[in-house]
């Protein structure tokens, strides 16, 4: 395995973790009642730990596996003056400071009572994927278009974690959804995940297309460029999970006051298709994210 190679799997460890800490924590911190929320918390403890040991680990490698794509192959990635160079001197090593500085607030989380560990983790998640847009293509303009850019590609990131990472916790609710106890709350943290819903996915799509034209300049279209066609890749399964999020709200989501258990499950099944193609997109976007956008 090249250190490229093992960069694209870092780097699609770190989103796929920093994206569900930020979607599942930061809704169950906002949008979920307080009885239903701890219950959740506990569920998703060793998920939940898992993933930030990951998201920590994959970003503190990245610079390494950085430092050898750059060069001259795994003799760079272990060379502390190539290492070194890499830090201070590229736009990507000082990208790299603030993210692991970033990844290193997820640390207290760990050993923090789970009340305070949900709220810790969705903040420290959602300020790791901010950073995440000061380094890769949004950084490619100066000025005024640059900071658009880097500002468009925080609400992409933090919008898209929103949606896909808070599936995972949207799955448990909706098995303790036929449960007389849990019934009501998990009905309302339903109904609040539906209302931000629209809002994540509406800020996915337009962002999305912004930085598609202020990356690119045009929808892709030249399928013989590696990075337009994995680009054009990611858009039809977004519009696939696009699709799959509408059937789920409008069409058995109506349906569960009649055929409750059926349309339960498929519900169930919906969202697990979701994480899939989010799981997908992340993918592609690991990969194109290391090409020349062109």
């Amino acid at each position: 395995m090249e250190p490229e190679t093992a960069l694209i799997l870092c780097r699609l460890i770190r989103n796929l973790s920093a994206m569900f800490l930020w979607g599942a924590f930061a809704y169950l911190a906002l949008l979920v009642p307080q009885a239903l929320r701890l219950d959740i918390g506990q569920r998703l403890r060793t998920a939940r730990v898992s993933a930030i040991i990951l998201a920590i680990a994959s970003t503190f490698l990245a610079l390494p596996f950085q430092a050898g794509a750059i060069g001259q192959g795994w003799s760079d990635a272990v060379d502390l003056s190539t290492i070194r160079d890499v830090l201070l001197e590229t736009s990507v090593g000082n990208a790299w400071l603030i993210q692991a500085i970033a990844a290193s607030l997820l640390t207290p989380a760990l050993v923090l009572p789970m009340r305070k560990a949900i709220a810790v983790t969705g903040a420290g998640s959602g300020l790791l994927l901010i950073s995440l847009a000061l380094s890769g293509h949004a950084t490619m303009q100066d000025g005024w278009v640059g900071l658009a850019h880097r500002l468009n590609d925080m609400v992409h990131v933090l919008s898209g974690g929103a949606w896909i990472g808070a599936l995972i916790p949207v799955m448990l609710v909706l098995r303790l959804l036929r449960q007389p106890g849990y019934h009501q709350s998990a009905q309302l943290a339903l109904m609040r995940f539906s209302t931000a819903g629209h809002i994540a996915v509406a800020l996915v799509i337009i962002s999305g297309v912004i930085n598609t034209i202020l990356t690119l300049g045009h929808i892709p279209k030249d399928f013989a460029s590696p990075y337009q066609a994995l680009l054009a890749l990611k858009i039809i399964l977004v519009i696939l999970l696009t699709a799959l999020a509408i059937v789920n709200r409008y069409i058995f989501v109506p349906r569960m006051r009649t055929r409750n258990v059926n349309s339960i499950q498929a519900i169930w099944y919906g969202t697990l298709m979701e994480i899939v193609l989010g799981v997908g997109v992340l993918g592609l976007v690991a990969w194109f994210g290391m090409l020349e956008p062109v």
